[in-house]
């Protein structure tokens, strides 16, 4: 087995450099040959069910590729400028950079973090941090010799899990410069300690609430709520474990639902708890019993070794001001929505030039049909980008990058067809984030290779349609319609009665194949038998570390990896310097500009207008949610996606949609719909925080 994992023939072993190898050569042969054997073994196989507690003990597929790579190999491999004249090169670059892009040697970077990290670069006026502008500000700041430490004030955080492991990952990179690195905590939970941890340093006030209590994880269910209101939810979901309908059907969780999100939480808290570990130099024990202590005291908190000392933002400031080439009581410090407009070629990184290009396309919220709005995926606007980029004999290869719990069915497929067209002509490597579940992950099936986090959320390989019968709250308002219709099935989606017996069988008949469609194309995808794919679908959702032992996924890591892949598939030589081009870029409305809010409205009233399409209706669904709590309903069971969820089964269209459901911390972020400053640490020119 090679560094990459790649699987090498004995008699294809590289030559002995000397006589004195010829031992260790024979070894090796031997070695080898006992690994054909057991490869072979292993694809000879038949295959076996999944069970929950028996993935820890599975072996990777076959055609599992670098699952374990990162062990041994960093992805992010750090290399030290020592070339005279690369330095004198970008020396001369950073000397006629603009002037609003310049700042004094000797400087700190600073960032502030909080509410939502995106997954496509933002417009220019945007304030939305992005992940991949992050990233590359944090590499560039890396090589950068004006740069000398990076100090980042960490607020709640919404984003996911798999972002936080990306963001580790180039904050790895950016230590393994010898530059330091500080965290400064105000108020923080799991999430944000476990992105602190990263840091070299972290900090925080003596008054500080920082909470490390565990994780939790819950499903909601608005059953009770339409009984009250007389709506009857009549939705086909095909999977046991496909519990996107759950929250309509159920007041409560199935055995299945309980199950995966049992899962999910083990393998999360896991991951956790080691990498938390691993950082702050304890044992996974240590930190559990750390957890477990219930620790509310910010001096017993740093007596235990989770923050390194209490200091006020000042006291930072001045410990900044130390460590920088200022005059004395002056810091200099560059903020990042300065830095990221550096422009990355001046330090030898990937830019816009090269001989060959990797295009990396962003796909990032629900999946529609139709047009759709910025924060959705539309089958129209992806086909077009994947289209000309297989026109465009510059592009290489492409990394299809996918944050999404999927949506439309059909979009999924259209785009799934896209997706193996062009990776008939170029390699189209998927790069999972946070979430490529149901109709995210069928788009990712469509790619040569897919690589996912560890903690990426994926599979759902399932279905769910159905309509809404309002008969009950129609009369309840007063409100009253008739239909004439011609044909048997001309009323099937009529929301004034439930469905009758020949509709029922119908709708059951399309929904199991539009499931027998999405498993078999899966299977055809993965190298697998339908009967191998049945046994990890049936909407099951899975973390991407178990994800890659069933063969879900080729390899766990981040971005880079995926880029690496597309190179080595593009048959591009390691040392060909290569121009990453960004196809896609979000534009923040005029409206979120102005005031950075308004999602949970914005839920509601899609809620309102899809589910009863009357003015009527939407002052009933007012009142419901003042009954149960405005901020509830937002934030906990109307999202976008759930929106998009109400707005398919309305319209009898069949939904490949990831379960409503929330893995968090003991402090949840207030501030999720609220988008995060970037000018340094606060609004003030002279100061960072």
């Amino acid at each position: 087995i090679s560094r990459k994992n790649e699987f090498i023939h004995p008699h294809r072993l590289p030559e002995p450099a000397c006589w004195a190898c010829v031992a260790e050569r024979a070894r090796q042969v031997e070695q080898n040959e006992l690994l054909v054997e057991a490869h072979h073994e292993a694809r000879a196989a038949p295959p076996r069910a999944v069970e929950a507690e028996s993935i820890e003990n599975s072996t990777p597929s076959p055609n599992v590729e670098g699952v374990d790579s990162t062990a041994t190999e960093p992805e992010l491999e750090y290399v030290q400028p020592k070339d005279l004249q690369n330095t004198l090169v970008t020396n001369w670059k950073l000397l006629w950079a603009l002037p609003w892009r310049r700042f004094a040697s000797g400087s700190v970077l600073t960032i502030k973090l909080s509410g939502q990290i995106a997954e496509i670069p933002q417009g220019r006026f945007s304030s939305v941090v992005s992940l991949p502008e992050l990233s590359l500000a944090l590499r560039k700041a890396a090589v950068d010799p004006r740069i000398k430490g990076v100090c980042v004030k960490i607020d709640p955080l919404s984003c996911g899990w798999s972002k936080l492991q990306e963001i580790r990952r180039h904050m790895d990179h950016f230590k393994a410069s010898g530059k330091y690195s500080i965290a400064y905590l105000e108020r923080a939970s799991e999430k944000e300690m476990y992105l602190a941890s990263a840091f070299g340093e972290i900090y925080a006030p003596p008054s500080a609430s920082v909470s490390l209590r565990g994780l939790s994880v819950k499903g909601t269910f608005l059953r009770g709520t339409l009984d009250k209101i007389g709506i009857e939810p009549e939705v086909r979901r095909i999977g046991n474990y496909k519990s996107a309908g759950d929250q309509l059907l159920r007041e409560d969780m199935s055995e299945y639902q309980r199950e995966q999100l049992s899962a999910l939480l083990d393998d999360i808290y896991a991951e956790f708890v080691e990498g938390l570990a691993k950082a702050r130099g304890k044992t996974c024990e240590e930190v559990e019993a750390i957890i477990n202590e219930g620790i509310f005291d910010m001096e017993r908190l740093k007596e235990v070794g989770m923050v390194d000392d209490l200091k006020y933002n000042d006291e930072v400031e001045d410990l900044l001001k130390e460590r920088t080439d200022g005059k004395e009581d002056e810091l200099r410090f560059v903020k990042y929505k300065k830095y990221k407009k550096v422009n990355p070629t001046a330090f030898g990184l990937p830019g816009n030039k090269g001989k060959k290009t990797i295009a990396i396309v962003r796909t990032s919220g629900a999946i529609v049909g139709g047009d759709g709005q910025n924060n959705v995926i539309t089958a129209d606007k992806v086909i077009a980008q994947l289209r000309s980029l297989k026109k465009n004999k510059k592009i290489a290869a492409v990394v299809l990058r996918v944050d999404s719990p999927g949506g439309d069915a059909l979009a999924s497929d259209l785009m799934w067809r896209e997706i193996k067209k062009l990776g008939e002509e170029k390699p189209v490597i998927a790069s999972m984030s946070d979430v490529a579940a149901s109709g995210g992950y069928y788009m990712a099936m469509g790619c040569n290779k897919i690589v996912a986090e560890a903690l990426t959320i994926t599979g759902s390989i399932g279905v769910v349609t159905g309509k809404f019968c309002t008969a009950d709250l129609a009369k309840k308002i007063g409100y009253a319609s008739e239909t004439i219709s011609k044909g048997t099935y001309a009323e099937i989606l009529n929301d004034a009665r439930p469905f009758n017996t020949v509709e029922a069988e119908l709708f059951d008949k399309a929904a199991l194949h539009a499931y027998a469609s999405f498993r078999d194309k899966a299977a055809e995808s993965r190298g697998m038998s339908v009967e191998r794919m049945q046994e990890v679908a049936q909407g099951r959702v899975w973390t991407g570390k178990a994800a890659a032992k069933i063969g879900l996924v080729d390899s766990i890591g981040g971005l880079s990896r995926a880029i690496r892949l597309a190179k080595e598939a593009a048959e591009i030589s390691e040392d060909d310097k290569v121009a990453i081009r960004e196809v896609s870029r979000s534009s923040a409305s005029p409206i979120q500009l102005l005031t950075g809010r308004g999602a949970t409205m914005q839920a509601l009233l899609a809620m309102a207008s899809l589910t009863f399409g009357g003015s009527a209706s939407q002052s009933a669904l007012s009142q419901v949610a003042q009954m149960v709590g405005a901020e509830a309903i937002g934030n906990s069971m109307l999202s976008v996606y759930d929106s998009n969820l109400v707005a398919g089964l309305r319209a009898g269209t069949c939904m490949a949609q990831l379960p409503d459901f929330q893995i968090v911390g003991s402090v949840e972020c207030k501030e999720e719909g609220k988008e995060p400053s970037v000018n340094g640490f606060g609004a003030e020119e002279e100061s960072i925080f």
